[in-house]
């Protein structure tokens, strides 16, 4: 879920005098002033990665060494601890709390499964769900995580696809969305795309508790290479989901779709010179559940477009050099690049020195 709730006394108390130790004093001001905070991972310019805490501001409040490169965060507002995933196919997770004054605890996938870089917590915060990958035999899985007992790894179940990406709890707690991009990889071949001639993307939505499969969808078989990879959930309980088109590039097929449960699924159909931007990549989508409309970017095609939920109309377009993390800013969105530029939705932007942002942008309310 994307938009969790904390309060911001309960927050500021939290952290504690060893978090405010480790702080500019710019940096303090920014915490006791601010709305929200945000997560992402990074890579700094000397190489080395790990995930950050920013403020409104783009101020940076906490940062968390990772052993590699990191993809997407997620909260838990019960125990206020994030999880940031290794980029696929990495083999860890970090455990973190933004005061710092819990040591981070690594997670390792078992020998036979790496994450896809993204996960969930359940409602009470008591299990985390992360994607995937069981290789040897090609299938996706759910691994499952017992926050209680140090994260230890007690079931999984399948998700009845290939390539397990981003995954969502929806509104009644207990049914997961999960975007089966199709794609077959093995860690011995790196990042290589092993299947693109019988791809098969799904968008899948399961029992957390029983592991059972609610429904399958799967995109007309002429878009079979149209991979399934991100996805956010509106007020109203529909799933929007990006694509990234494994096809030759003189293809331009719909990449933006809804999902709801029922139905099949949509894509969205957008101006040509909107669609034509993106390159054929969605890297990121993200909800604005207050304003009612959903954010799609392409890092790709260095721009994000704005949707209205509620027609499907493309109602604001951005150029932003190599732009992919989105998330929910007062009335529109914040975007964060890979060359460390963070843009707030009133337009103003704060250029990092030191830090370039990877693909995802979590906000977290205070």
């Amino acid at each position: 879920m994307r938009s969790p709730l904390i309060d911001r006394r309960d927050f500021l108390k939290g952290a504690g005098a060893a978090f405010f130790a480790g702080l500019s004093p710019a940096a303090s001001a920014a915490t006791l002033t601010t709305d929200a905070v945000f997560a992402t991972a990074y890579q700094k310019r000397d190489g080395s990665f790990g995930a950050a805490i920013l403020s409104e501001e783009g101020k940076l409040l906490h940062q968390v060494p990772l052993p590699d490169r990191g993809h997407d965060v997620t909260f838990d507002p019960v125990s206020r601890q994030s999880v940031v995933f290794a980029r696929q196919p990495g083999t860890f997770a970090v455990v973190f709390d933004h005061s710092g004054q819990r040591e981070p605890l690594t997670i390792a996938s078992p020998p036979d499964r790496h994450f896809f870089g993204h996960g969930v917590f359940s409602p009470d915060g008591a299990l985390l769900y992360a994607t995937e990958n069981d290789f040897d035999n090609a299938v996706g899985m759910i691994g499952i995580y017992d926050a209680h007992d140090h994260f230890r790894r007690i079931g999984e179940f399948p998700t009845h696809g290939v390539g397990p990406h981003e995954l969502l709890l929806l509104g009644d707690g207990r049914t997961l969305a999960i975007a089966n991009g199709g794609i077959e990889t093995h860690p011995d071949f790196g990042r290589a795309k092993l299947n693109l001639s019988t791809m098969k993307p799904s968008l899948v939505f399961i029992d957390r508790l029983s592991g059972d499969l609610i429904e399958r969808h799967e995109l007309p078989p002429a878009l079979h290479k149209l991979s399934i990879r991100h996805m956010d959930v509106d007020a109203s309980g529909t799933v929007w989901f990006g694509c990234q088109h494994e096809g030759p590039a003189t293809e331009k097929p719909l990449l933006v779709g809804r999902a709801v449960r029922g139905k099949n699924l949509h894509l969205l159909d957008m101006p040509e010179t909107i669609l034509g931007g993106f390159r054929n990549y969605i890297g990121s989508v993200a909800a604005n559940r207050d304003a009612g409309t959903i954010a799609v970017s392409s890092p790709q095609g260095n721009s994000y477009a704005v949707i209205e939920a509620a027609s499907g109309r493309v109602v604001a377009r951005h150029d932003l050099t190599e732009v992919c993390g989105l998330a929910p800013d007062h009335a529109s969105f914040r975007a964060t690049t890979g060359t460390g530029e963070i843009v707030a939705a009133q337009g103003s932007a704060v250029q990092a020195q030191e830090f370039v942002w990877d693909n995802h942008l979590l906000r977290i309310t205070a």
